[in-house]
């Protein structure tokens, strides 16, 4: 290829930077040998290579030069590291001369050696009498000047070769000794060369002048004009020497002339060798009295060319006319020999003649023309070496066989035995490099050849030509041929693999019906194929063309070649469209197969249809592998399992390899790669490779793995199922014995462990046309999972195909969450497992618990490409995934449980699946349920909430709204009201967002600053609030708006919309001010600004948006698992916000909500904020379970249905949004006590490690070193941490609920009904009653109601002091919320919004906290332990409801005082008079209880009961002594129960001093004023006592248990006293 400019430019650039690194380096090559070195190296050999490579190369062969003794070659190989060097280098300095370069490389390529490169400068040199190199004077420039001088200025040959690698000492010195001889060789032949060619002129001299008598003059005359023509250029002469025809042991031989060998020859022979004798043919040849010998030598040339030598040998006679030896040329004809018209070469011009003579051709006719085209396209080396009748003979059947296109062969054996020379005519278009081989072949095995020569020369004849050289064995006689029989050899095998086809496909398949296909398959195969593969094997690979009848088709054949070895199998892939080796190679790699080698072949129909062939040769990694099984069997797994991963059935992984090794079909290997998948995504110890080789390095064990699976799932498996698997069990655990591996044991139990831990699968059940489902679906029960990271589910579903992988994660039968798209393929269980933590938070709220779905699509397109594509193969992985879910999940029919068909199962009845949408999934809810109705299953549209006939979260706004019940809470506290104060938001979203949308629309005094997503930045740092408003609404309203559509005009000064993918943002004074940010701040990337932005000062940080942005200053980003927003996160203690309301998931890590909670952020946590969408749905299902079993019984049409659920709407959001409101109180008033109720709250924690599930840890809830500290700072919880206490607290309790028989009690109807909107239980009360989930609502309802209104810790702390189980305490506590009224009482304190305090509506509430924690302990000891609800309220609530209102007419003295002032107290702090009077009697209601107790007992009017127990109560002191008790410290558990037991004693004893006082007095007696005082006049003495006892108490600031308990103690006495005198 010719240098470009380019190349020339490249080069000199290249050489340039060579020559100023040599500068720089002392002692470097100097600028002329640079120069010289590289002059004429090819332009990439130099760019390719950096500077200080190009210099290096340079001074190793300069220091190979160094010294070179005159007269020799210093020859070198070397391998250098891999990292300077990726070749070996041989190299070479010597004297220049010819044939150097030829002769090392074909003496490299007779080794062996790839060549990659060769340098070879010819360079004028200095040397010394020693030979050491004086200087480089550079490229040789004059020709031939220095050559042959040994001191002085020398021309000398320097060559680089580069060749393969070889790490070899020995090899290396075997390059170098045989690179050595070469060169010697050439020096040799070089220096004697003009002798050489001056002997063959004298000897042409010598038979002209001195004719031997024995030879014809014309015979002598061609020898003579032969040696010259010869000399003249035409022969390269490389030996010659004399030889004598004499007596050798053993007969006659040819005896070198000692002192006669030039070149090659030069050496005499050792002088004791011995000659070996001719054999008898090759001797009377050599005495033959012909002159001239023309053949080729035995020896190949060392020099120039690696062929074998050509020989010219002239005979000398003797005296006596016999022949006594000869005169013996080697060497090469040159290519001008070759190129030479037959007709002006001596010696062929006569043998033309001759032969253009006998045939009696003129030489201008038509034959005669052909002829002699023939003789001069006729292989040279034949001419010379063959007479005139062979010639004769060959020259005149080429003729006819070119007319008669037929193969011919024509044979020549040499005179002197050693080869056989063969020509073979075939018609050219029958010639193929396969047609050639089989000839060969045929030829091989005819004359025993032990190595084969041939040139092939194709040109414009009809005939192409192959000359094959078949050289015998030593000592090998030519043998006997039937040259009949080996042209009908020949003939056959080139014969055209069409004609054969076609005659075989008539024979097989009939002409009828072959015609067509061999129409359409003529010359449709290529010759590749053809020289590969019989017409037999063509016409079994037709059956699998014609069978792709799809563009996509495919077609697949294992087959056992009869032309490879054993440890070979082939296979072949038939195709309508290309083949990329890259999507084939990997699979069989996978199967445990070595692909030794591919043929593609392109078949070409008549039509033009394409068809692809591709043959791939197979060798399994044991000897013994393919013969493990029979054929039909090993074609019967291979063949499925590639065709299974073809068409997406199954994943190439290196389980493949199973099929083989353990003959696993491809689907006992899928239900393998599921449970491993399984293993991978719970256990990330080992990678997915790890895993496979692990179980294909115990193939057995793998196998029997299967065995467990299949003995316990198989619905179709006979006998005693848990006695196979028993023994199957004990046979892997035999056989683990012999594992050595610690991690493949481990990796074997996990398997093992999974299958046992399974309780359903799919793996059995066929579709809906009876096919084997591409899907496998797995239910588990995680309990009995080996090594599961924690918490633990109650129940998991794993579904994998090769589409999707997805987990479902349950904590309990009745479970609810959403289903999300996650983008996390390795790790996306533990994802779900986070999540699924924060939805059993958020679920404690509603009827089911936490659940939570996660899948993982594989095979997305890409969505920048298409994105419509990428969508609709998510949607069909969100299909797949739920269709997995659906096979192992009970229906219903009625209240008949229906198992899924041929599934066998491990576990009870489990008809409860419902989804949601999630992150990726927002609209896929009728899809959900168009699977659900699919499939029949019972919840219909109700098993995925949130389609197009439920409730659309956006419009209602219900998860903004539920958040902004927080959001309005925490600025109450701070005396803020939302709705009419204005106050500063930086917000994560946009408006056509669901959560951000609405969420900045709750409030029409929103003054957002910032705003972001993940196109743009938003900056409005003065905005005007109506204004802004009225914007959002108009974005909130355009479909798919983005902060772009902002009207720019609306935003205040310095504002403005950035995109994030700007560079820099310019920051305005404005905004600086705005954002608080360092003075001087001009500009900042929008991932600074950002990060600014969450950090800025404002009231309210709003999260709309999907991501974390704050996390604990501890935590690292790795940690949050949200690369995407690593660099705008900030820490919750940076946070300089007010407020945080989350209405988008996961927006704070736990960690930084605390850590935010610590440093005076009011926030609570997302599970909290944003529960009112899970609310929404948990509501809509249980209406549509509802009203489907309406439609089913006739009762309503789906018409209906959705009009009646539209109608509902804004009740379904008011009872959500009273959940959001109830609970943001609860944590109000939690955090009111966080410091006085911390011992309490600590109890409560351990209580939940121990019984409720909670776990500590992976909740972030402080330990109890921290939480002593705290204690000692006189801190508490934070509201972040009492949320999870909330859940967690709600959880446990409707745990123990539903399991007891208080969600039977007949009362709790009205409950149940009140779950539902009125319409609904108006309509349909019956229906409702047999709700399926009647029960968990109820609980549901229940235990919101009791920690909502009773505290986290009311449950708790009522079961601790009394001893009580959880359904006696929750029986008490609804009693007690009848029988005082409670839901009034909080609605009342809930109408004080924005009108006072939250700390003032906190005391109200904790108010009647203190009545229900006092009632709840009273109804526990006082009443049975089977408290029946409807008659308990129906006993006490009368009495209650008459009273209350009555109370400060009824208390007297210093109670009635007590109670005057506590109104007006409450009063002068905005509580209405009639609320603070309810409030300031609280306490006294609750001594109605007993006024009842004592009404009923003693069978007297309450009317007359009541006055009396509140005069003896003034006159006991008992007001006194009850503030006393309530100074009681509660730092545990045993003050408490110490507080609750003087309490409970102390209304005892007024209880009985009040009977007492009823005993004592005439039964018409009703006034309490008289009752008191003739009691108090009968027990003057003890009651003076009694004061006195006690006047010491009231000293007390700070009375202890034991004197609170000496003053009970004096009190009993006067009882005592009181009933002794009854």
């Amino acid at each position: 290829m010719p240098i470009t400019t380019i190349d020339k430019q490249q080069r000199t650039e290249a050489l340039a930077e060579v020559g100023h690194l040599a500068a720089s380096i002392e002692g470097a090559p100097e600028a002329e040998l640079i120069e010289a070195y590289f002059r004429h190296a090819p332009a990439e050999d130099v760019t390719s290579r950096s500077p200080r490579g190009l210099l290096d190369l340079v001074i190793a062969h300069r220091e190979l030069a160094e010294q070179r003794p005159a007269g020799t070659a210093m020859v070198e190989c070397v391998t250098a590291p891999t990292d300077e060097s990726a070749h070996t280098i041989v190299r070479v300095v010597t004297d220049d001369m010819p044939f150097l370069v030829d002769s090392v490389r074909g003496e490299l390529m007779m080794m062996d050696r790839r060549i990659h490169a060769i340098l070879h400068p010819v360079l004028a040199v200095e040397r010394d009498a020693t030979g050491a190199l004086l200087r480089v004077i550079g490229e040789q420039d004059e020709p031939g000047r220095g050559r042959g001088r040994a001191v002085g200025r020398l021309t000398e040959s320097w060559m680089h070769v580069e060749i393969d690698r070889e790490s070899d000492p020995a090899e290396r010195e075997e390059i170098v000794a045989r690179v050595r001889s070469v060169l010697s060789d050439v020096r040799e032949s070089v220096e004697d060369w003009p002798k050489m060619r001056e002997r063959a002129r004298q000897v042409a001299s010598t038979l002209r002048s001195e004719v031997p008598a024995q030879v014809p003059s014309a015979e002598v005359t061609q020898a003579a004009e032969l040696l010259d023509w010869l000399a003249d250029n035409h022969f390269t002469f490389l030996g010659c020497r004399d030889y004598l025809l004499g007596a050798v042991p053993g007969g006659m031989g040819l005896i070198p002339v000692p002192g006669s060998g030039l070149g090659l020859l030069r050496p005499d022979p050792p002088m004791n060798e011995d000659r070996p004798a001719l054999s008898g043919a090759v001797l009377a040849k050599a005495a033959e009295p012909k002159l001239l010998i023309v053949t080729k030598a035995n020896s190949r040339s060392t020099v120039h060319r690696p062929v074998h030598l050509d020989y010219v040998g002239v005979k000398t006679f003797g005296p006596d006319g016999a022949v006594n030896g000869e005169r013996r040329f080697l060497g090469l004809f040159t290519a001008s020999a070759y190129a030479e018209s037959v007709l002006r070469v001596p010696y062929l011009r006569d043998k033309v003649a001759a032969i253009m003579e006998r045939t009696g051709f003129a030489p201008d006719s038509h034959s005669g023309k052909d002829l002699m085209g023939i003789l001069e396209e006729f292989p040279r080396d034949e001419l010379f070496q063959s007479d005139v009748d062979l010639l004769v003979e060959v020259a005149t059947s080429v003729l006819s066989v070119a007319e008669k296109r037929q193969a011919r062969v024509f044979v020549r054996p040499d005179d002197f035995g050693r080869y056989v020379a063969a020509l073979v005519f075939i018609p050219r278009d029958r010639y193929t490099t396969a047609v050639r081989l089989r000839v060969e072949a045929i030829l091989r095995e005819a004359f025993g050849a032990a190595s084969v020569d041939y040139t092939a020369r194709v040109s414009e004849s009809p005939l192409a030509r192959v000359s094959y050289v078949l050289r015998l064995p030593p000592h090998a006689t030519v043998p006997s041929v039937d040259l009949e029989d080996l042209n009908a050899r020949v003939a056959a095998a080139t014969r055209t693999w069409d004609e054969d086809f076609a005659d075989a496909a008539v024979a097989t398949l009939g002409e009828e019906s072959a015609g067509p296909l061999v129409a359409a398959y003529r010359n449709a195969f290529p010759t590749s194929y053809k020289e590969d593969f019989e017409v037999s094997q063509g016409l079994a690979d037709l059956r699998h063309l014609e069978s792709l009848s799809a563009p996509d088709s495919t077609s697949f054949a294992l087959y056992k070649s009869p032309h490879h070895p054993e440890s070979i199998r082939r296979f072949k892939i038939f195709r309508r469209s290309p083949l990329s080796l890259t999507r084939v190679l990997p699979l069989f790699t996978d199967l445990g197969l070595e692909v030794v080698d591919e043929r593609p072949y392109e078949v070409e129909r008549a039509d033009g249809t394409m068809l692809y062939v591709y043959d791939f040769g197979l060798r399994a990694p044991a000897d013994d592998l393919w013969g493990s099984m029979t054929h039909a069997r090993l074609r019967e797994l291979l063949e499925a399992a590639v065709e299974a991963v073809w068409a997406g059935k199954a994943e190439s992984d290196g389980l493949g390899a199973l099929v083989l090794r353990a003959q696993l079909t491809w689907r006992q290997v899928v239900a393998l790669r599921a449970i491993t998948k399984y293993i991978r995504q719970t256990q990330s110890t080992f990678s997915e490779p790890y895993v496979h080789a692990a179980l294909v390095h115990n193939w057995q064990i793998a196998a029997d793995l299967v065995a467990l699976f299949t003995a316990r799932f198989d619905p179709n498996a006979e006998g005693d199922r848990e006695a196979a698997q028993a023994e199957i069990i004990q046979r892997i655990a035999n056989a683990l014995d012999g594992v050595h591996s610690l991690d493949e044991d481990k990796i074997i139990r996990a398997c093992r462990g999974v299958i046992l831990a399974g309780l359903r699968t799919n793996h059995f059940q066929p579709d809906g046309s009876g096919a084997e489902k591409t899907y496998f679906s797995l239910k588990l029960d995680p309990t009995k999972v080996p090594d599961l990271p924690a918490p633990r589910p109650a129940y998991e579903i794993w579904v994998y195909s090769p589409r999707v992988e997805g987990v479902h994660l349950r904590f309990g039968s009745v479970a609810r969450g959403g289903l999300r798209w996650s983008d996390r393929r390795e790790d996306f269980r533990t994802e779900i497992l986070g999540l699924v933590k924060a939805q059993m938070v958020k679920n404690a709220v509603i009827v089911p618990t936490g659940s939570k779905g996660g899948f993982y699509a594989k095979q997305l397109p890409d969505p920048a490409l298409d994105r419509a594509a990428w969508l609709a193969e998510g949607i069909e992985a969100y299909k797949l995934f739920i269709r997995g879910l659906l096979d192992l999940t009970d229906n219903r029919d009625g209240t008949t449980i229906v198992a899924p068909p041929h599934v066998v199962r491990h576990d009870g009845d489990d008809s409860y699946l419902v989804v949601a949408a999630d992150k990726g999934t927002a609209t896929f809810s009728d899809i959900a349920n168009g699977v659900s109705q699919d499939y029949g299953f019972w919840l219909d549209d109700a098993f995925a909430s949130g389609g197009s006939s439920g409730y659309d979260h956006k419009v209602m706004g219900i998860t903004a709204r539920g958040a902004w019940e927080s959001v309005k809470r925490h600025f109450r506290e701070m005396g803020i009201d939302t709705q009419t104060t204005e106050f500063t938001v930086v917000g994560i979203g946009d408006m056509s967002g669901d959560v951000f949308g609405n969420g900045m629309l709750l409030s029409e005094h929103i003054r957002l600053l910032v705003a972001f997503d993940h196109r743009h930045i938003f900056l409005d740092p003065s905005p005007d609030a109506a204004a802004s408003f009225a914007e959002r609404q108009r974005m909130f309203a355009l479909p798919g708006s983005s902060w772009e559509d902002y009207d720019k005009s609306l935003i205040s000064a310095g504002g403005g919309v950035y995109p994030r993918s700007a560079k820099s943002i310019p920051i305005t004074p404005e905004v600086a001010s705005a954002l608080a940010l360092p003075e001087g701040t001009a500009a900042m990337t929008p991932t600074e600004l950002i990060h600014a932005a969450l950090l800025a000062p404002v009231d309210l940080l709003w999260n709309g948006g999907i991501g974390t942005y704050v996390k604990a200053a501890d935590e690292s980003h790795a940690e949050i698992g949200d690369r995407a927003n690593d660099a705008i996160r900030v820490n919750g203690g940076e946070l300089r916000v007010k407020v945080v309301g989350e209405g988008g998931n996961l927006g704070l890590s736990q960690l930084g909500r605390i850590e935010a909670a610590l440093h005076g952020v009011r926030l609570n946590t997302d599970a909290i904020d944003n529960s009112a969408g899970v609310d929404t749905s948990d509501h809509e299902v249980n209406i549509k379970i509802l009203l489907g079993q309406v439609m089913r019984e006739g009762g309503l049409d789906l018409p209906a249905r959705d009009e009646l659920l539209a109608s509902m709407t804004d009740e379904i959001a008011h009872m959500v949004l009273r959940d959001n409101y109830e609970q943001n109180v609860l944590l109000g008033n939690a955090r009111a006590q966080q410091r006085s109720m911390l011992p309490v709250h600590v109890r409560l924690i351990h209580r939940l490690e121990q019984e409720g599930g909670l776990n500590r840890a992976l909740e972030f809830l402080p330990g109890d070193i921290e939480l002593a500290e705290r204690m000692a700072d006189d801190r508490g919880l934070v509201s972040p941490e009492f949320s999870v206490l909330v859940a967690y607290s709600k959880l446990a309790l409707k745990s123990d609920l539903l399991a007891s028989s208080l969600p039977d009690d007949p009362w709790l109807e009205r409950i149940l009904r009140g779950y539902f909107p009125p319409v609904l239980w108006e309509r349909y009360a019956a229906t409702i009653a047999e709700h399926p989930l009647r029960r968990e609502i109820i609980v549901t309802a229940i235990a919101n109601s009791m920690v909502n209104r009773g505290g986290i810790t009311f449950g708790f702390r009522a079961a601790e002091e009394t001893g009580a189980t959880v359904e006696q305490v929750t029986r008490a506590y609804v009693i007690a919320r009848e029988v005082f009224g409670v839901a009034d009482y909080f609605a009342r304190v809930e109408a004080l919004d924005n009108k006072v305090s939250t700390a003032v509506q906190t005391g109200l509430y904790l108010e009647m906290r203190r009545l229900l924690d006092r009632a709840v302990r009273w109804f526990v000891t006082s009443r049975p332990a089977a408290l029946d609800l409807g008659s308990e309220i129906e006993r006490y609530q009368s009495v209650v409801a008459q009273f209350t209102p009555r109370l400060p007419d009824l208390l007297v003295g210093s109670e009635a005082r007590r109670l005057r002032d506590s109104i007006g107290e409450r009063v002068a702090i905005g509580v209405p008079q009639d609320l603070a009077m309810t409030c300031a009697s609280l306490l006294d209601s609750f001594s109605l209880l007993d006024i009842a107790d004592i009404s009923i007992e003693r069978r007297r009017d309450p009317a007359v009961v009541a006055p009396l127990y509140f005069h003896a109560s003034e006159q006991l002191r008992v007001d006194a002594l009850l503030g006393k008790i309530t100074q009681l410290p509660r730092e545990d558990h045993w003050e408490s129960l110490a507080r609750g037991a003087l309490r409970d004693d102390l209304y005892g004893i007024l209880e009985s001093i009040t009977m007492a006082v009823l005993d004592g007095a005439p039964a018409d007696e009703s006034d309490a004023a008289r009752l008191m005082e003739r009691w108090v006049a009968a027990h003057k003495e003890t009651l003076e006592r009694a004061r006195r006892s006690l006047a010491g108490i009231d000293r007390l600031d700070q009375p202890s248990i034991a004197a609170l308990s000496v003053a009970l103690r004096t009190l009993r006495s006067v009882v005592r006293a009181g009933a002794s005198e009854r």
